[in-house]
């Protein structure tokens, strides 16, 4: 569609009017704002204990528990850049948003969901070096180089969607845009736009096949790696404990399923809410399985919780 279609004047920013889920009957809004929110709480506190004890306790200070914390931050950030707007939606029944705050919204749940897919391979390589070469491990996994792994992971995701997002920025809008989404994704505002949005739509197909394809490669090389090492190692209770301690990490593939299903349906013929519930569900449902899956499956996560939690508790009094 042309530019010029558009009835947006050019002294006013665009007000973007989230639609939400369109099949959702009102009477059903309480009911799933306060299950949006008792997951945000969950996500919140869950991943701020695990922030706090990892912090605190020292024998949590490696390499594997660094990137654990990064992965923790990211889920907090990245489940609030969406979920206090839906629930604003849901709850209060506040669906408009500004320009400025659409596309700010818009980078951040981009941004922060491309890092948080390329921490997860930076963990796996981390469990790469752990199994298969264990002899070098600390001097292929120095702080040094675990800070700039876990940099590199942040700033190449963030620097990722800048390009689209600022060509959508400079597209064209009516003064009100209505968005069919809970939160400001950028394919449903570039289909929103009065402009040619077959660039944008490319370009946003792309990322999202790169995104999660490109890392899901290479976790699974990183895990055919630490498989075949895991198999030669002759003792059954040496290959029980490494396949426990990466079976957890191999569902990093939901992961990247979740946003190839959650793009991919923009291009496929499908419902538009089964494309609104897979970006909704994604942004939610991950940072739980997150933390239920990387840390409090771990014994020395749950150990250093419990300490802060229950310090006053019998089994810890003899703890130094």
């Amino acid at each position: 569609m042309d530019a010029t279609a558009c009835n947006g004047s050019k002294d006013s920013s665009p007000i973007f009017y989230l639609v939400g889920i369109p099949s959702l009957r009102e009477f059903l809004f309480l009911p799933v704002s306060f299950i949006f929110l008792f997951f945000y709480l969950l996500i919140l506190v869950g991943n701020t204990l695990i922030l706090v004890a990892m912090v605190a306790e020292p024998r949590l200070h490696k390499p594997m528990y660094f990137f654990l914390i990064n992965l923790s931050a990211l889920d907090i950030l990245f489940t609030t850049s969406t979920v206090l707007k839906m629930l604003s939606l849901l709850f209060l029944g506040d669906h408009y948003l500004g320009f400025s705050a659409c596309f700010l919204q818009m980078y951040l749940f981009h941004g922060l969901n491309c890092s948080e897919a390329f921490i997860l391979v930076v963990m796996a390589y981390d469990h790469y070096v752990a199994i298969c070469r264990p002899l070098h491990y600390l001097v292929l996994m120095t702080p040094q180089t675990s800070a700039a792994l876990a940099a590199s992971a942040w700033l190449t995701a963030l620097l990722l969607p800048t390009p689209a997002v600022l060509q959508t920025f400079h597209m064209a809008f009516d003064n009100t845009v209505h968005i069919y989404h809970c939160f400001c994704d950028h394919l449903a505002a570039v289909q929103a736009s009065c402009s040619d949005t077959t660039p944008q739509t490319f370009m946003g197909f792309c990322i999202a096949v790169v995104v999660p394809f490109l890392p899901l490669l290479l976790v699974l090389l990183s895990y055919a790696h630490i498989l075949a090492s895991v198999l030669r190692i002759s003792s059954r209770e040496g290959r029980s404990k490494a396949f426990s301690t990466c079976s957890s990490h191999l569902l990093a593939g939901t992961y990247y399923s979740s946003i190839a299903i959650a793009y991919v349906a923009y291009r496929a013929d499908l419902p538009l809410d089964f494309h609104i519930m897979g970006n909704v569900v994604h942004a939610i449902l991950a940072p739980v399985l997150n933390a239920l899956i990387y840390t409090l499956r771990n014994k020395d996560v749950k150990a250093a919780i419990t300490k802060i939690t229950c310090p006053q508790d019998p089994g810890h009094s003899g703890d130094p």
